[in-house]
């Protein structure tokens, strides 16, 4: 049994429960709802809690825990693996898995029988020639081992998909028949179904917390595992970017980190005094038809895919700069460049710095405009003095987002800048960022074990540790320039 319908089934009699819980709470009260403690519904929700939630915990833990144990098994009967090589074990389960699906399918189409499968003893040879027969391909040099491997794997699939299913019904079963039995008049059902919302609430925001910390401890485990292949103060501080697969690679930072920074503050300098304006104007000046008109055509652009921005990145903003700009000045004759990013990428991040600033400007108590406008404030001094102090918490935070997303941006870069890393004051010169480098260096047939593709965790702890600390630099902005009011 699948386990999407595994979860069907669970849900089914989840609801079921809910249904006889509700009518078995009004038969013990003898018809009479008033003589229960809790509400009919609250009996049934008591049912549906305890039949659905402890059954759909065990099928998630038995989902994460059966591909490991599985691998565990099947890579044992694939001699020359070692333990540690995470590479090598992946490509053998990569080659296991595709036997394994070809027999699913050579069964499926009458190719085999699984009774033949289960006694056969031919060899490789044969084997492929008949999953060959059914359109699967298989590379020339798929041993008999994989193929062992590949029967034990179909094997351990079967046999712990149907214990999935008959574990997991068990104890949905019994977390009905417990539930149902404690339906009395006097039972707290209300009590229990909070406390078990109480305790999903709480999890569901301990989500966030968990895959934060899931998300560092990987990158620093696997950061670690790169400097143990290569040198800290190379990457720190090396000026040369040249990763070369199998050996001589220089894999400093310093070029991708001046790129994503040169891109982030000219599409900062682009969206911050726009975005911020077109808030004001739009905050206070603007009529409500006028605002109610505008307001939702700028925040189109947040909605716009990033390839189109590369699109137009490359078609029409690169073009134009190079011939009215870098070549006459002769800056440069490329069409990619940090300034064609940079600008692209402060039209994409408008929306963020405008919409949130208008929000947050907006939620400024009108009996502070009004306050200072009697005491002969002039608007616009009423906007300086009271309106922005009040909402500089949210005017910071709709920029850091805005700079979040500038730095974490990758096709527009790719589209727009190029690749190259270089350090370069010339705006108008192809260059790359750590993100673009951080995709090149986990793309294609590479060995993950390589320090050239660890790199890419190194990468993005340094840009993770760069975003933190924006973070706890304009919290402390906000904190001694921030307007206290009462």
């Amino acid at each position: 049994m699948s386990a999407g319908l595994l979860s069907l089934t669970v849900l089914v009699l989840a609801v079921a429960g809910y249904i006889l819980g509700r009518r078995r709470a009004v038969s013990v009260a003898g018809g009479d709802a008033r003589k229960l403690h809790s509400l009919p519904s609250y009996h049934g929700q008591s049912v549906f809690l305890f039949t659905a939630v402890p059954a759909f915990i065990l099928m998630i833990f038995w989902l994460l825990a059966q591909p490991v144990y599985i691998e565990n098994r099947v890579t044992a009967l694939i001699p020359n693996i070692e333990a540690d090589d995470a590479a090598a074990r992946e490509l053998a389960m990569a080659d296991v898995r595709r036997v394994a699906s070809g027999l699913d399918l050579a069964i499926a189409q009458g190719a085999l029988q699984q009774a033949d499968l289960d006694t056969l003893q031919a060899d490789a040879t044969d084997l492929r020639g008949k999953l060959a027969g059914v359109g699967v391909a298989l590379g020339a040099d798929v041993s008999q081992y994989t193929f062992d491997a590949a029967r034990e794997y179909r094997a351990l699939k079967s046999s712990l998909g149907i214990g999935m299913a008959v574990a997991v019904l068990a104890v949905a079963a019994a977390g009905f028949a417990f539930a149902w039995s404690r339906i009395t008049v006097a039972f707290r059902a209300r009590n229990v179904s909070e406390s078990f919302v109480i305790a999903m609430l709480i999890g569901a925001s301990l989500v966030a917390v968990l895959t934060t910390f899931g998300i560092v401890f990987s990158l620093v485990f696997e950061t670690w595992h790169f400097f143990e292949l290569y040198p800290a103060r190379d990457f720190f501080f090396s000026t040369t970017w040249s990763p070369k697969f199998g050996g001589g690679s220089s894999l400093g930072i310093l070029p991708l980190l001046w790129g994503t920074l040169y891109v982030s503050v000219i599409a900062l300098l682009v969206a911050v005094p726009i975005g911020l304006l077109s808030a004001i104007y739009l905050s206070e000046y603007a009529s409500r038809r006028f605002r109610t008109f505008v307001k939702p055509l700028i925040e189109i652009l947040a909605g716009i895919p990033t390839i189109v921005y590369g699109l137009f990145a490359l078609i029409t903003v690169g073009p134009l700069l190079r011939d009215w700009f870098a070549q006459p000045m002769g800056l440069g004759n490329s069409s990619s460049s940090v300034m064609t990013a940079g600008i692209v990428m402060g039209i994409m991040v408008i929306p963020f710095v405008s919409s949130l600033s208008d929000d947050i400007i907006n939620a400024v108590p009108q009996s502070m405009r009004d306050g200072s406008l009697g005491l002969g404030a002039t608007p616009s001094e009423t906007i300086r003095k009271v309106v922005l102090p009040a909402a500089l918490p949210g005017v910071v935070g709709a920029i850091l987002l805005a700079a979040s997303r500038a730095i974490g941006e990758t096709m527009i870069v790719v589209m727009g800048a190029g690749a190259a890393a270089r350090l370069s004051m010339n705006p108008f010169e192809a260059m790359t960022t750590v993100t673009v480098k951080i995709v090149s260096q986990l793309t294609g047939d590479t060995e993950f074990g390589s320090p050239e593709t660890l790199v890419a965790f190194a990468l993005g702890l340094t840009l993770f540790i760069i975003t933190l600390g924006l973070n706890v630099i304009a919290l402390a902005i906000v904190r001694k320039y921030r307007e206290q009011y009462e």
